[in-house]
């Protein structure tokens, strides 16, 4: 039986890539931190992903073990003898997977067992070169790290909502998720075969993916919380969101924005009806009341989320960069920073909350420069910065008046605009 072994028992492991290796006859080994994950894995050998839908089921993945990845040897060990590897860390977190990753390519070279390819499930820009770089770092000089380590970079689509502190405790491994289960990845990256997993999805052209993912997915995601929270503050799901009169358009119409850009960046791979059909199966998917996404989940994190590469401030340099015109982008921008929304018990993202007390009351321009990394003097960059304070002001103006925060008629798009 071939062997995945899963970086990252956390709801993208387990729920997504752990579910459609184990479907595909391979045994899943996990590698987490979280002992009771561990534990719980070993003593069950498989856990259910509840998938929410309109016809709601159970899955049972089956073939799963653990192994805690602060035990080095015995990692590099599952590392040496598998066929393939995932992560689904975070980005934040890689760095401190790359000694096991260089620990089990040494190990998998003095077995003579070939090339390992790793599957990087994170959603950042550029994360096969980090990878390479970062498992350099802990290999010595001479090793061949080109022809031992294929780094295979992804766009996660799947959607994995908050669960309840009463659901993780009736079963410490049970996982909700959507039913989409495709996992986009880049073809050029693997340097052993595409494993025979049905729902792997290889392309060619693996950045036009990624940028789609963050600029018309995730700014998505962003656009519903953050119009949401300022338009009807009582909207607390995704679901409710896109069905709102004037959010729900609203929603579109940014995420169009990045389809035209996306459009103009890679004309070979995206053409209108293409992506008009994406961001279709998109707002269709965020509807999914089942699902019972929160507006709260994917808003917070603001410091991140506007972010210079990420999926707002990034877009919006991604379109100021192809001349695309994008408002309504410019508005999520400054709507974000007013994010505010609580979990159910109340409380803010404790990040969020740090970032309304101690940043945001610096003022637009310094949330920009110092949270979005804007940089001074760099011509897109100043482009963005006057867009967005334009659209702050609008917002303050609107919400002082008490009216729609969405209602563009009679303004000057233009000056929305980078």
């Amino acid at each position: 039986m071939d062997k995945l072994v899963q970086i990252g028992a956390g709801n993208i492991g387990r729920s997504f890539v752990g579910q459609i290796f184990s479907r595909a006859g391979y045994e899943v080994v996990f590698v987490d931190v979280d002992q009771a994950i561990i534990d719980a894995l070993n003593e069950l050998g498989h856990y259910v992903v509840e998938v929410k839908d309109t016809e709601p089921r159970s899955v049972l993945v089956e073939n799963v073990a653990g192994v805690n990845g602060r035990e080095t040897e015995l990692v590099a060990e599952e590392l040496a003898t598998c066929r393939v590897v995932a992560t689904a860390v975070g980005p934040a977190a890689l760095p401190y997977i790359y000694p096991n990753l260089a620990a089990g390519l040494v190990a998998r070279r003095e077995l003579g067992n070939g090339p390992l390819d790793v599957i990087i499930c994170e959603n950042m820009r550029d994360a096969a070169e980090a990878m390479r770089a970062g498992v350099a770092e802990h290999l010595p000089a001479d090793f061949p790290l080109d022809e031992m380590l294929g780094a295979v970079e992804t766009s996660i689509g799947k959607m994995v909502p908050i669960m309840s502190e009463q659901d993780r405790a009736r079963d410490p491994l049970l996982v909700f998720a959507e039913a989409y289960n495709t996992l986009i990845c880049d073809a050029r990256g693997f340097l052993g075969a595409v494993p025979d997993v049905p729902e792997l999805d290889p392309k060619q052209n693996m950045k036009a993916y990624v940028d789609r993912k963050l600029f018309i997915h995730n700014l998505g995601h962003a656009l519903c919380a953050y119009f949401s929270h300022l338009e009807d503050p009582s909207l607390e799901y995704t679901s409710q969101a896109v069905e709102h009169p004037k959010v729900g358009p609203a929603v579109r119409a940014g995420m169009m924005e990045s389809a035209a850009a996306l459009i103009a960046a890679y004309p070979e791979e995206f053409d209108e009806e293409n992506q008009r059909a994406h961001v279709d199966d998109l707002i269709e998917r965020f509807a999914n009341k089942a699902l019972g996404d929160t507006i709260y989940r994917v808003g917070r994190d603001i410091r991140r989320k506007l972010g210079r590469e990420d999926r707002v401030v990034g877009a919006l340099r991604f379109d100021a960069a192809r001349g695309v015109a994008a408002p309504y982008t410019s508005l999520c921008a400054a709507a974000g920073m007013r994010f505010r929304a609580t979990d159910e018990h109340g409380e803010m993202y404790e990040p969020d909350l740090d970032f309304a007390r101690h940043i945001y009351p610096e003022g637009a321009e310094q949330v920009l420069r110092e949270v979005s990394g804007l940089a001074q003097g760099d011509t897109a960059d100043d482009a963005v910065l006057a867009a967005v304070l334009v659209a702050d002001e609008f917002i303050t103006t609107r919400i002082a008046a008490g009216e729609s925060i969405l209602d563009l008629e009679g303004t000057d798009l233009g000056a929305l605009t980078p």
